[in-house]
């Protein structure tokens, strides 16, 4: 999705002491959900749904109620008028808990209408509070946040690591957490701005292959983020059969350790990538749609940190997600459909022969580009640089699943690393075309 400015998210450690207000804005924010609740009308409504019969999708209709969220301005104003009694605090901390309120109430709409969500309402358990720009002033990267009339809390990033990161980039809002608050920071889009180095990422289960104009096919081992994973999984199984009484501290030991291993890989993987491209495309991937009765399957799939990866690139670069659908089983050449054949996918139109994970990466690629799945796109866009990928990587040796770089120009070829590191794929093994370029 494409965006009217560029946004960065900074951690900041502080010691003020703000466990009461917190505790106070919880409770407000739970007391607006609780009258916005109390207000939502229930109407029926018939959703289309389906099921399938060898592959083919049989339609069928079911009766469900649909909440229907009250947002009449004398609502919110006598809405506003209640949470103000008893409110010791700044009034705009009111505006900004009825703001997260009706946030939290569309998401959970919207979820609730796929099927995730059941009709509950939704509970506050993590304790923040959303501090309005009116609440807050900076100076000199020194910040002064109101909490009542002559009482302010005063946080200092002017000798922050990321302090240079953000010159010429305007505060924004900011979330206020018991020992921590996050800054975010905005810079507006220039108009005409040209983005260069744009490349399209496909999430798999050991991978991240990507494809740009620039280097071709890139291929990112993920064994290692799931051998962490894995590692940690036999460890709390050999904990749990053990005949020890207390569990609790051993199993929370493991998944503290696990959690930060993981998330020191992304965040070193992430800011690689970062510092190589400008502008990235993710799929919008649902891990819930896609398990299975298969309990190997569903272990495989709750491994897996695609989510985290796109959440940390987010705010370290530029990215765009785009849908799933039908990433690896449609031709980026006539849009046709593809056929799975020892992991490659083959067009029964045209006859293009490309390796299953190259093929998602481009599709992804064109989706965010908005280009169209014609042949000339095809080969302007995509055959082109291939085809001088295959010609500058002359020197090669054999791979898994492909053919990794040993020769080239060093100034030219991406950093090298044996774990988590990116690997310019030679696509002539995995390409075949069946008209001349």
């Amino acid at each position: 999705m494409q965006r009217d400015c560029y946004v960065r998210s900074y951690k900041l450690k502080h010691r003020n002491d703000i466990k009461n207000f917190l505790d106070d804005y919880t409770r407000l924010l739970q007391r607006a959900i609780d009258i916005i609740w109390d207000n939502i009308k229930w109407i029926e409504r018939k959703q289309r749904k389906y099921y399938r019969v060898n592959k083919e999708k049989r339609y069928y209709f079911v009766k469900r109620l649909k909440p229907e969220i009250p947002k009449s301005r004398a609502f919110k104003r006598d809405l506003r008028n209640n949470l103000l009694k008893d409110w010791d605090y700044a009034a705009h901390y009111v505006d900004s808990a009825i703001r997260v309120a009706y946030s939290i109430l569309a998401s959970w709409k919207r979820n609730y209408w796929k099927g995730t969500r059941k009709r509950r309402k939704p509970t506050i358990k993590r304790k923040f509070v959303r501090v309005k720009g009116t609440l807050f002033v900076c100076k000199d990267g020194r910040i002064r946040v109101t909490i009542k009339p002559g009482e302010y809390l005063a946080f200092d990033y002017s000798n922050a690591w990321f302090k240079k990161r953000v010159e010429g980039w305007s505060l924004g809002e900011l979330i206020l957490k018991e020992d921590e608050i996050v800054i975010t920071f905005k810079k507006e889009k220039e108009e005409g701005e040209k983005r260069n180095d744009v490349i399209g990422w496909d999430l798999n289960l050991f991978s991240l292959d990507g494809f740009s104009p620039r280097y071709g096919w890139i291929k990112v081992d993920l064994s290692y983020l799931y051998h962490i994973h894995r590692v940690h999984e036999i460890k709390r199984k050999n904990a749990q059969a053990s005949k020890k009484h207390s569990l609790k501290h051993t199993v929370s030991k493991h998944g503290r350790r696990e959690k930060n291993r993981a998330e020191d890989f992304v965040h070193k993987l992430t800011t690689q990538i970062a510092r190589m491209f400008n502008v990235h495309g993710f799929e919008k991937l649902d891990k819930q749609r896609m398990f299975s009765k298969r309990r190997k399957h569903n272990r495989e799939i709750s491994k897996q940190n695609w989510r985290t990866i796109v959440q940390y690139m987010n705010y370290k670069s530029e990215v765009e997600l785009v849908s799933a659908k039908g990433t690896t089983s449609t031709c980026p050449m006539c849009g046709g459909s593809m056929k799975l054949r020892k992991g490659q996918v083959v067009c029964k139109k045209c006859g293009l022969t490309l390796d299953r994970q190259l093929c998602g990466a481009i599709n992804i690629y064109l989706r965010m580009c908005g280009f169209p799945q014609r042949p000339s796109t095809f080969f302007r866009s995509v055959a082109r640089p291939l085809m001088r990928s295959m010609k500058r990587w002359k020197g090669v040796m054999r791979t898994l699943g492909g053919v990794a770089t040993k020769g080239g120009e060093s100034d030219d070829m991406p950093p090298m690393n044996p774990r988590g590191g990116l690997s310019l794929m030679n696509p002539k093994a995995h390409i075949e075309l069946s008209v001349s370029m």
